[in-house]
């Protein structure tokens, strides 16, 4: 019998990863890239002159595009989620009434 040889997958347990954007990033990314064509179409159907709606989309998919590509490396695949269920938690528990921890 041939010994047979086998790849072994180091991706494993890895997140998805798309040129530096992480996890969520990547359908937050293409969100907002559906969300510029859907206001150029808006925009071009208005009648507005198709330079202008270019001067509008192009600078506002680069902001898009830093801004998600800065997200995915503060916080990575998880961070995001983390900070902000961390909003959620509250700093203080105050209780002004000694009657909750009577029991009868």
């Amino acid at each position: 019998m041939a010994n047979s040889v086998y790849r072994i997958n180091k991706g494993i347990n890895k997140p998805i990863e798309f040129k530096g954007l992480k996890a969520q990033y990547i359908w937050w990314l293409g969100g907002a890239i559906i969300a510029l064509l859907i206001l150029f179409a808006l925009m071009y159907i208005a009648g507005i002159n198709s330079y202008l709606c270019l001067a509008v989309i192009l600078p506002a998919g680069g902001f898009v595009f830093m801004y998600i590509y800065r997200l995915s490396n503060k916080y990575g695949e998880h961070g995001m989620k983390k900070k902000i269920a961390r909003r959620a938690i509250p700093r203080v528990i105050k209780i002004d009434d000694r009657r909750i921890f009577c029991t009868l």
